[in-house]
């Protein structure tokens, strides 16, 4: 069957729900046509459009690329279409900017997928004889730590159970926006410490579920150590890209961003190892005097599996950073568009209230009968996806692509952003609709916005996450409304690993 049979069958699959007879008339002349169509030739990585290497190089460290790697998504895809290639550094990468193709590399990974090498995470933790975490790990590593976690992560009973510990910190953060006031006021909360306070707040979230313990992120006086955790993971990120764009023999001549790199990994196992060690004391401590000893918090789930202690710091570790960042700019956008949207934030605080009934907490099954939270959610991360490029590496095998055979080995990278800003499946793609969730007869290509990932590698984080959001925003809106910064102006996204706010979102919280 040759690839444009296979092309348009599928795109009719995708849009099977609103179908045309005239459609289905196609799909039949693409199925008889099958018999005649000759085999086209598959074209070669040589035959690939794509920037020079200087070009490229030039855009990433001439015109602040690194920053920019989302714009490079939607300046690829109209220079050269949907597939093309560039060096990013020593590496080659293929971009696949088209729904149908990321389906079809996505449908060839195999068993054990790989996401991508992540040279620089990687290097360092053999440098320190670090393990890997389920971030890092390949393989059957991998398999055995995602299966695992999965039953406590994935499960959405299993996530439910997280509601109270959940809403206990979103209650945290709500009285902090209550004491922290313009004085003169007295009204309007101070909006300019807010994008601090996120990240404290969703630290205390992901270190309840990780440790069942709150680190004092809320408190009146933050823990030096965890302001510390916070700014390593930010440096972090920055860093990553560059290291992985500088080539190994560069970082003799400038060894600083691979210095500093190295210090904030250092600093994020030091922490992370710090507090698993006192909860297993602690645990210890119990069994010693005959008292029993259970828990709901991943680290216990994982001590009691007989996983290797370097083991378990590294995945910790890694679960602590990803569940901080992450999160944190999904709710940062979600109350800076509502900010701008009053009509969907009163339909929204409407319905939150509906389901309610007079309650002032919501819970996880709650969030279940609230179809327009979840649809301004994920407009929001169609907008502003979290990661804004996802990637992988096919190893066992060569693959077809498109027009294009792609050779084993080769670093494919998933152009999400690029997909979920393209006007042929999102009509108006720079504006904040959620409405366009709502109606299931829009024929989304069901990988045109994925910002979770799709399939085994897809992030193992995302219904704690989502749930996290859902509940602050419940809160917060039944009891504040939420107003833009009076003197502030647009933000605009930036790349730092994962896609961020390029300025802080300030916002004023009208105390309701």
């Amino acid at each position: 069957m040759c690839s444009a049979r296979r092309m348009l069958q599928q795109a009719l699959r995708v849009s099977g729900r609103t179908a045309s007879p005239v459609l289905k008339w196609m799909e039949r002349c693409a199925e008889g046509a099958g018999a005649v169509c000759p085999p086209r030739r598959a074209r070669t990585l040589e035959e690939m459009p794509g920037p020079s290497v200087l070009s490229f190089a030039w855009d990433l460290f001439g015109k602040r690329g690194l920053s920019r790697l989302h714009e490079l998504q939607l300046e690829g895809r109209r220079k050269y279409g949907p597939m093309w290639k560039a060096s990013f550094g020593p590496i080659l990468t293929v971009h696949v900017a088209e729904p149908e193709l990321i389906e079809q590399v996505l449908r060839q990974e195999g068993k054990h997928p790989m996401r991508s090498d992540l040279s620089s995470w990687k290097d360092y933790r053999n440098l320190r004889g670090h393990g890997y975490g389920l971030l890092t790990a390949e393989g059957d590593e991998w398999q055995s730590v995602r299966s695992l976690l999965s039953t406590h992560m994935l499960r959405p009973k299993a996530v439910e159970a997280y509601d109270g510990t959940l809403n206990s910190v979103v209650t945290d953060l709500i009285a902090k926006l209550r004491t922290s006031r313009f004085s003169h006021l007295n009204k309007v909360t101070n909006c300019h410490w807010f994008p601090r306070f996120t990240h404290l707040f969703l630290f205390k979230g992901i270190s309840s579920v990780l440790f069942e313990s709150r680190i004092g992120c809320l408190d009146s006086s933050v823990p030096m150590e965890t302001e510390r955790f916070i700014q390593s993971i930010n440096t972090m990120f920055i860093m990553t890209l560059l290291t992985m764009a500088m080539p190994g023999w560069l970082h003799q001549l400038f060894p600083k961003p691979w210095n500093t790199f190295c210090q904030c990994w250092d600093y994020m196992f030091h922490f992370a190892k710090g507090h698993i060690d006192q909860r297993l004391q602690e645990e210890a401590e119990k069994v010693a005097r005959g008292e029993e000893v259970e828990g709901r918090y991943l680290t216990y789930f994982l001590s009691k599996t007989g996983m290797p202690m370097k083991s378990i710091y590294s995945n910790v570790t890694e679960l602590l950073l990803a569940g901080v960042d992450t999160i944190s700019s999904t709710l940062s956008w979600s109350l800076y568009e509502l900010s701008r949207h009053p009509d969907i934030q009163t339909s929204l605080r409407a319905e939150v209230h509906a389901v309610l009934e007079g309650r002032s907490v919501p819970g996880a099954a709650d969030v279940a009968r609230m179809p327009l939270m979840k649809a301004v959610v994920k407009e929001v991360l169609r907008l502003y996806p979290v990661i804004p490029a996802n990637a992988r590496v096919i190893a066992d095998k060569d693959i077809h692509v498109g027009r294009y055979l792609i050779p084993r080995n080769t670093l494919i990278t998933l152009c999400h952003f690029a997909t979920s800003r393209d006007p042929g499946h999102f009509p108006d793609p720079n504006s904040f609709v959620p409405q366009r969730w709502l109606t299931r007869d829009q024929g989304n290509h069901a990988y045109a916005s994925v910002p979770f990932g799709v399939g085994k590698r897809s992030c193992i984080g995302r219904r704690i996450a989502e749930l996290e959001v859902y509940l602050a925003l419940a809160q917060i809106l039944t009891q504040f409304d939420v107003k833009p910064d009076p003197e502030g102006s647009a933000v605009r996204p930036m790349t730092r690993t994962l896609l961020v706010p390029d300025s802080n979102i300030n916002l004023q919280f009208v105390e309701r």
